[in-house]
């Protein structure tokens, strides 16, 4: 059975191929720039060098279009045929009254529209790529797998606005979260390479990237999370602005006789660290660089989104009671020391000590890592997310007649014994040029431990 797995943006479609009968990646890449000049396919598959190609695609059906003879390609492919192709998932940044993964109906599509404000940056492009997929590959299960069913494990107590009563009844006024199958797959690796099992495992998942959230996870199940009705709300993100007062807002829009469709695009695409870069850099990288460089705005937008990740877990660590590890996911997530050892720095006293050289030496979207010193009571790990997995498994599920929601569903991940081929490949030729990755990394297949003796 080959799945293939959609995560469609604005401009982009990211893509991954799996064989789930053989348990392994066939590929994964992404179109990027659609709609603007110069688009272009990146294709990466286990063992080979990646393949780039340059095309116009106007919009998403061209994109898609792109994927599809990219993975039959002869000499680049994967597949023979496109009707090797069992099902196709689509990532739902926000999926609302959903909880869980459903198959995409037209009913399913019309809800999606119907809240597709909710999740502005995202939401109106899935629903792009559902229909462009539909009509590329009509004859196959098309899943839609909710970035929010992680959540609706959340009490009453978190996810409730102290607003009027009303508003949550006749008009569903609460928070929802988001990234929710990153924290689904990284609690759950987490409490494999703690040796522990799920249920009995707390953790704080920091999905960093463009996008970010802290979620609280309690004996394996959401307890807190902090974005909210939208993906606005919580921490620092590129373009969003995260926790702020609302009444900023009234004031402002008053001030500047600004319309409630302009400040909503402000707070979505012009804030967060592009804001306080003064609206030169939304890329951590860039900014990174030029806080090294002596950049004061750069140096403060890294100490304003890293001091608002601690804020969350220290609040989460009051919440949980118990925390046994912290983990670091998504681009930034992953791939930046100097974020991640700001986000930590001064917990100390709260059992939270990491290892500056293994946090300097975790750069890696290919394996997981512990950055924690021997002396800290609470394990801090780097945990690349695949959001697609947990996609696929739904998917399979689901066509079997086996799905059900995730307190009560075991997904292959957390087995000891899962390894992602496609990631254990990549690391092996990834460390022939940075060997120091390796000073991090734990849970190496044994294969690769053969080849490093």
């Amino acid at each position: 059975m080959i799945i293939l797995f959609l995560n469609c943006g604005s401009s982009s479609v990211k893509y991954s191929v799996y064989d789930w009968e053989k348990k392994r990646s066939l590929a994964a890449g992404g179109v990027e720039r659609i709609g603007l000049a110069g688009s272009f396919i990146t294709h990466e598959r286990p063992g080979q060098e990646a393949f780039e190609w340059r095309q116009d695609c106007k919009n998403h059906t061209d994109a898609i279009n792109l994927v599809i003879r990219t993975l039959t390609d002869k000499e680049h492919g994967v597949v023979a045929n496109v009707n090797m192709i069992s099902a196709v998932g689509h990532r739902i940044v926000h999926g609302g009254k959903f909880t869980k993964s459903v198959v995409a109906t037209q009913e399913v599509i019309d809800e999606l529209k119907n809240i597709a404000d909710l999740a502005p940056l995202h939401n109106p492009a899935h629903i792009l790529g559902i229909e462009a997929a539909m009509s590329i590959l009509p004859h196959v299960m098309h899943v839609c797998v909710m970035d929010t069913a992680f959540h609706q494990t959340m009490p009453a107590f978190a996810y409730m606005y102290a607003l009027p009563r009303n508003w949550y009844t006749d008009y569903h006024m609460r928070r929802f979260g988001a990234h929710g199958s990153s924290a689904l797959y990284c609690s759950r690796r987490a409490a494999v390479l703690l040796g522990k099992p799920v249920e009995d495992t707390n953790t704080i998942i920091c999905h960093i990237g463009n996008g970010a959230s802290c979620t609280a996870v309690k004996n394996g199940q959401c307890y807190d999370t902090s974005m909210g009705l939208t993906p606005l709300e919580g921490l620092i993100m590129g373009t969003r602005c995260g926790d702020i007062d609302p009444s900023i807002c009234f004031h402002m829009m008053k001030k500047l006789n600004m319309a409630p469709d302009e400040m909503y695009r402000i707070l979505n695409r012009e804030s967060g660290v592009k804001a306080i870069t003064g609206g030169r850099f939304a890329d951590r990288r860039d900014i990174v660089d030029n806080a090294q460089k002596g950049d004061e705005l750069c140096k403060l937008a890294i100490a304003m989104e890293s001091y608002r990740i601690k804020k969350y877990i220290g609040s989460y660590m009051a919440a949980l009671g118990r925390v046994d590890a912290i983990v670091f996911t998504a681009g930034v997530g992953e791939r930046s020391p100097f974020i991640r050892g700001k986000a930590v720095e001064g917990l100390e006293n709260y059992g939270i000590v990491a290892d500056e050289q293994k946090n300097r030496d975790a750069q890696t979207k290919n394996a997981e890592s512990c950055i924690s010193a021997a002396n800290s009571k609470v394990k801090i790990f780097v945990v690349p997310t695949d959001e697609e997995i947990v996609g696929v498994q739904d998917i399979v599920a689901l066509q079997a007649g086996t799905y059900d929601v995730y307190t009560k569903f075991r997904y292959i991940f957390e087995d000891k014994e899962y390894r992602n081929s496609l990631r254990d490949e990549a690391f092996a030729e990834e460390i022939k040029k940075k060997p120091f990755l390796l000073h991090a990394a734990v849970n190496l297949p044994e294969n690769l431990k053969e080849k490093l003796k």
